[in-house]
């Protein structure tokens, strides 16, 4: 019982850290990754022949 409980806490939390540090609206990182990705397109598309 108790291996049960420490695996469904170790998920939660697993859980609350992708919540905050992967999936936050303005800075987590795959908002920072279109971000960077955008104005790498953006500077890309400017550059001249």
């Amino acid at each position: 019982m108790r291996n049960i409980l420490i695996t469904v806490m170790m998920i939660v939390v697993v859980i609350v850290m992708f919540n905050t540090i992967i999936s936050a609206d303005q800075t987590g990182t795959k908002e920072q990754i279109l971000t960077q990705g955008t104005n790498a397109n953006t500077k890309i598309s400017t550059l001249k022949p």
